[in-house]
């Protein structure tokens, strides 16, 4: 398997704004996890009338230092590129204190509708409560004082998930779909890895050089990043396969044929994801399981 150049090195202290470019600050939340590094990342565009990207988890003190941060500056827009709690429930806060509208592809939902007797897993983790004030379609640019965000719908990690370009210095906010201190979780029913690996398809047809993600350090040479998370994916398929090729298996077996090492509090994670590449697989023809694939189910090579 290709190993991913992942960059774990951060120096940025929670609370503290920082200036990475110009017209591109940022601010980390005190949330870290195994799932989101060291915290989840909210992004200041423009000087004088800006746009803030991500307000992040429901934390106060958060929300007061990104106000701090545009003391004497007005927040003319926010933008969320997904639903999961670590990224949208701070939004009426900001949205509160500004007075800006709110614009995301749309409230959350799961990938595809639940199985008889399935539930989902990671409801907890999602934010149903958010509504945007503008529902955004892909390629749809929105326009502020000295700079332009373009949507850009990337569908995977959950279904409504969505980077910004921002044209003007050829970047693109990347939200959770490429991160360059660890992979993406993909996990149905909230995501899908068939969505998952035509986004970042369509994310290596774009032409920007720089990624700034949800969580972890910003990715300088994003192609190059995106063609290695690729390889990543399809190396993982591979790996499934090949191990089925040896008799039928259940997901916790799998798990620990392919995740050799992994952190304990990860193994859930990579159940789910190992069942989202078994949905496309099942999907393509290529793998079996009777019934539909569920985190409990048997699967074998077709034919």
């Amino acid at each position: 398997m290709e190993n991913i150049p992942f960059n774990k090195k951060l120096d940025l202290k929670p609370g503290q704004v920082e200036e990475v470019m110009p017209g591109v600050r940022r601010m980390l939340c005190d949330n870290p996890s195994p799932f989101t590094f060291k915290g989840t990342m909210s992004y200041i565009v423009g000087r004088g009338k800006v746009a803030i990207i991500d307000p992040g988890p429901d934390d106060e003190r958060h929300a007061a230092a990104l106000l701090d941060a545009v003391r004497g500056e007005t927040v003319t827009h926010i933008f969320v590129t997904h639903t999961h709690r670590d990224h949208s429930p701070n939004v009426p806060r900001i949205k509160a204190a500004t007075g800006a509208p709110v614009y995301a592809e749309g409230p959350h939902r799961a990938s595809r509708p639940l199985h008889i007797g399935e539930t989902n897993r990671l409801d907890a983790a999602a934010d149903y409560d958010f509504r945007p004030d503008h529902a955004l379609k892909d390629g749809e640019v929105v326009k502020g004082d000295g700079w332009s965000l373009e949507a850009v719908t990337t569908p995977g990690h959950t279904a409504n998930h969505m980077a910004f370009a921002f044209p003007e210095k050829n970047v693109l906010f990347a939200g959770d779909h490429v991160m360059g201190w660890s992979t993406s979780i993909v996990a149905p029913p909230d995501g899908a890895m068939s969505d998952y690996m035509a986004s970042l398809n369509k994310l290596s047809r774009r032409s920007e050089t720089t990624y700034f993600p949800g969580h972890g350090p910003h990715i300088p040479d994003a192609p190059r990043f995106v063609a290695y998370y690729i390889l990543h994916r399809k190396a993982r398929e591979d790996s499934i396969l090949h191990r089925l090729a040896k008799g039928e298996s259940d997901i916790p077996n799998l798990v620990r044929a392919i995740y050799i090492g992994i952190d304990p509090r990860l193994v859930g994670a990579a159940g789910l994801s190992v069942l989202a590449h078994l949905e496309d697989l099942v999907t393509r023809g290529l793998v079996q399981t009777e019934g539909e694939p569920a985190i409990n189910g048997v699967y074998r090579l077709a034919g």
